[in-house]
């Protein structure tokens, strides 16, 4: 194709050479470059691909498009804009000839219960025979292909790509996270959303290399909404006016509160035969019962935030109600049978505040004991393992303190660490460094009316030992143990 068709919607200046020069593909990685190439260059935190140019020309680039001032050499054309990652997001539509105009866009950001709704929004569509694709934090997935994922959104050549697969597919939507750096980075440019949903928000990802404050944070999030033709949004949120500042799109909101649209009322917590889960009716917009396996308030917000987008679908009240009793996600508050006298779950969290907002959740459910089992990432920041040890120490009846990924450091160090947290409050605790034999310890020691909660790995099925990935599934370890000790189910 001609380089001018993938320029049409840019702005740009030529700087030398011709636009309408043949290309044979997009790139902007330099590894990946061949002859014919456009190639743009990112400016990342750690490379910046301008350095590049001199090898992608020699690699035989057609093209380089840049947003420094660079000297041009000759027989190779250069386009200059003001914004490369916008560049490339619009430039990889064009090149996947504008996909997302031939399938239905849902775009999910919050700071909390995006992959939990993306999942149950796929459920309840699927169900009712709208073919849905998904992009998120643990896989793509794409039909019967799921592919895993390294970006809770990825760059937005991915994205586009992704999208012509699933149109070529036969798809009819698509469900994906929206983080607020794929918004600042523009990975998610390039495309009109039919639906941006807001879930939520607290304070997170504010750092020297993500948002430098609160408010730019915020702001992010809020592009959504300057994005998409539709907004839904969750209108018992302090943040709400924040975020809905300087929308472009129409307003519709769901919550608790009495005058939003769609509301939650009578909500009942459900617990029985190591089950929990939530019950509650939907009026304003919809009127049906509802319940839902997954414990906690906040899975109100994730399956009435699910019903609000699937609403515009036409879905049927009972497909809603059918797919939502028993939609699961991996490593998301994922009950995992063991026993009906207590309740074993498997959960993503692995920083101090989401291990205390699950916690806090789990409380609330009454557990004869809550059990929490958890380790911290070795190479990583050691007063995540202070505060976290500090967390389950204050709302755990007991702790099973044990090895995460290591990674380069002693897994005896790292749970030392977590020790100087858990003595600050009085909750009692053991430490088994394996933790294989840490979840045999909860099995076999349980008693009946426990939650025991593993949390940390959620979805991830391997350990990262002395450089090493290995293969480690909880719920595989969870069976392991089962078959070494079946008195765990025979006592149920």
């Amino acid at each position: 194709m001609k380089l001018s068709k993938l320029l049409h919607e840019l702005d740009y200046e030529l700087l030398s050479g011709a636009e309408d020069v043949e290309i044979t593909s997009l790139v902007y990685d330099s590894r990946k470059v061949e002859k014919g190439s456009v190639f743009v260059c990112i400016s990342g935190s750690v490379r910046d691909a301008h350095d590049f140019i001199d090898e992608v020309i020699e690699k035989g680039a057609a093209a380089i498009v840049v947003e420094k001032d660079v000297p041009c050499k000759e027989g190779v054309t250069y386009i200059k804009t003001a914004n490369n990652r916008l560049a490339l997001a619009c430039m990889s539509a064009a090149y996947f000839d504008y996909p997302a105009r031939q399938i239905k866009t849902i775009g999910i950001t919050g700071t909390k219960g995006k992959t939990t709704t993306t999942y149950m929004v796929k459920s309840i569509l699927e169900l009712s025979g709208i073919k849905t694709g998904l992009i998120g934090t643990i896989e793509s997935i794409i039909g019967d292909c799921h592919i895993p994922s390294e970006n809770t959104t990825p760059e937005s050549y991915v994205v586009q790509e992704t999208f012509r697969k699933m149109v070529d597919a036969g798809l009819d939507a698509v469900v994906m996270e929206v983080s607020s750096q794929a918004m600042m980075l523009h990975r998610v440019s390039g495309f009109t959303f039919d639906y941006g949903v807001f879930t939520n928000l607290e304070e997170d990802h504010i750092g020297e290399n993500e948002h430098k404050d609160f408010a730019d944070y915020m702001h992010c999030k809020s592009l959504l909404f300057r994005q998409c033709r539709v907004g839904i949004f969750n209108g018992d949120s302090e943040y709400f006016t924040g975020i809905l500042e300087g929308h472009t799109c129409e307003v519709e909101t769901f919550g608790c509160a009495e005058t939003l649209d769609l509301r939650a009322e009578e909500i009942e917590l459900k617990n029985r035969h190591g089950e929990l889960g939530v019950k509650y009716h939907v009026r304003g917009l919809m009127n049906f019962d509802v319940e839902v396996n997954v414990p906690g308030k906040f899975s109100v917000y994730n399956s009435l935030t699910a019903i609000a987008i699937c609403r515009h679908f036409g879905v049927p009240t009972e497909q809603i109600q059918k797919a939502l009793k028993h939609v699961s996600v991996k490593g998301r508050i994922e009950l995992v049978p063991v026993s009906k006298k207590y309740t074993v779950m498997i959960d993503y969290a692995h920083n101090a505040m989401s291990l205390e907002s699950l916690l806090t959740t789990l409380r609330e459910y009454e557990p004869k004991r809550l059990v929490c089992l958890f380790g911290c990432g070795g190479n990583r920041s050691r007063s995540r393992r202070f505060e976290m040890g500090e967390v389950s120490s204050k709302l755990a009846d007991f702790t099973i303190v044990t090895s995460d990924n290591p990674r380069d450091e002693d897994p005896k160090a790292i749970m030392e660490d977590i020790l100087v947290g858990m003595k600050k409050a009085d909750g009692e605790y053991v430490t088994i460094e394996d933790r294989k034999e840490a979840i045999a310890y909860a099995l076999l020691n349980a008693k009946e009316g426990d939650i025991i909660v593993l949390a940390g790995k959620g979805h991830e099925d391997y350990q990262i030992v002395r450089g090493k990935k290995l293969h480690m599934d909880e719920r595989e370890l969870i069976q392991e143990i089962i078959k070494e000790h079946p008195e765990i189910v025979s006592e149920a």
